[in-house]
C-alpha cells in the first residue's frame, strides 16, 4: 500500500539544513543531498514523525513548522511513497552527528545546484512560492524523473 514519510527543510538565516547521504548501507539516496526526515512509526501523525525525525537526526527541537504538501513518489524500483513535506524553524538544540550522512547549512539559492533527485528540484521551487498546500506526484523510471503532476495537472520539470 506504500510507505508514509516526512521530509523537512529546516530554515535559518536564508539557509536550509541539508543532509548529504553518505553513511547508510544500501541507501537509495546515496550521495544525494536531502532535507531531514524519515518513515512513520506506528500510530504517528505526520507532525509526530516530523518532530521525532528532526530531533533524532539533527538534535534540534522544532519551534514552528508548516505542512506544505504531500508528494507521491511512484517508481519502478521502490514501493510507492507518500512524503509529507514541511518547512520549519528550530527553537533550540545543537547539531549532533547524523548516522546517515553529513549535515550542512546551505544557502537556499545554492540548494538546487547540489546533487539532488530531479523531482526534489520541482518541490523545492514550489516551496519558494506562497502556494498553499499542494499535492505533487513524481514518477521515476530508475533514477530518471518521467512525469510530474501538480494538483492533478501535468507540469514541466
Amino acid at each position: 500500500m506504500g510507505i508514509n514519510t516526512t521530509l523537512c527543510y529546516v530554515e535559518e538565516n536564508g539557509r536550509y539544513l541539508m543532509l548529504h547521504r553518505t553513511k547508510k548501507k544500501n541507501d537509495p539516496n546515496e550521495n544525494k543531498w536531502v532535507g531531514i526526515g524519515g518513515k512513520f512509526e506506528e500510530g504517528e501523525s505526520p507532525e509526530d514523525c516530523l518532530v521525532r525525525e528532526v530531533k533524532e537526526e539533527t538534535g534540534l527541537t522544532l519551534s514552528s513548522y508548516s505542512y506544505r504538501g504531500i508528494v507521491t513518489f511512484v517508481s519502478d524500483r521502490y514501493p510507492t511513497e507518500y512524503m509529507h513535506l514541511f518547512t520549519a524553524r528550530a527553537e533550540s538544540g545543537e547539531l549532533i552527528p547524523c548516522n546517515e550522512g553529513e549535515l550542512a547549512w546551505v544557502e537556499k539559492e545554492k540548494v538546487p545546484s547540489l546533487p539532488l533527485w530531479e523531482g526534489d528540484r520541482v518541490f523545492l521551487r514550489l516551496l519558494t512560492t506562497d502556494r498553499p498546500f499542494f499535492s505533487l506526484k513524481l514518477t521515476y523510471r530508475g533514477d530518471s524523473l518521467t512525469a510530474a503532476v501538480l494538483d492533478g495537472k501535468s507540469v514541466e520539470f
